[in-house]
């Protein structure tokens, strides 16, 4: 029997995929758990619309990471620190204060996208990268300086 998968299933397939299965295990797990539906014309043609709205979808969230990407490149971020002696920090700069500097600035960006290996904890100036989508990156730059 042929179905039509709704979600990923492990050594099955991913979701919106035609796989062939045994009739049992489609009739008694797969359909009752809403896992999958049946190859019919009306299914095959409601996948086929849904595929292409996700492609659509993908497109317009690239599209939207690249317009930002071009205002991130240009952006210079300047976070007064307060230092030691021998201009040490006190504590250190982690991705939750970038995020909140970059929410000052206008950019609404999840600190989980900001790529920061390790907290900053020294004065000079940083390129961090931040990831806004699978296939686009940016790059801010980052003065840390004496308050």
């Amino acid at each position: 029997m042929e179905v039509i998968l709704k979600q990923d299933i492990n050594k099955l397939g991913k979701a919106g995929a035609v796989v062939k299965v045994k009739e049992g295990f489609a009739r008694n797990f797969l359909l009752p758990n809403n896992l999958a539906i049946p190859v019919t014309a009306a299914n095959l043609k409601s996948l086929e619309q849904e595929k292409q709205k996700k492609v659509l979808q993908l497109e317009k969230a690239k599209k939207e990471a690249q317009d930002l990407k071009a205002k991130l490149d240009g952006l210079s971020l300047t976070i007064p620190v307060l230092v030691q002696e021998g201009d040490v920090l006190y504590g250190s700069i982690t991705t939750a204060d970038l995020e909140r500097n970059l929410k000052e600035e206008g950019f609404n960006i999840d600190k989980e996208l900001i790529s920061l290996e390790e907290p900053i904890k020294a004065l000079g100036i940083y390129e961090i990268p931040v990831k806004l989508h699978p296939e686009v990156g940016a790059k801010i730059k980052v003065w840390v300086v004496k308050k």
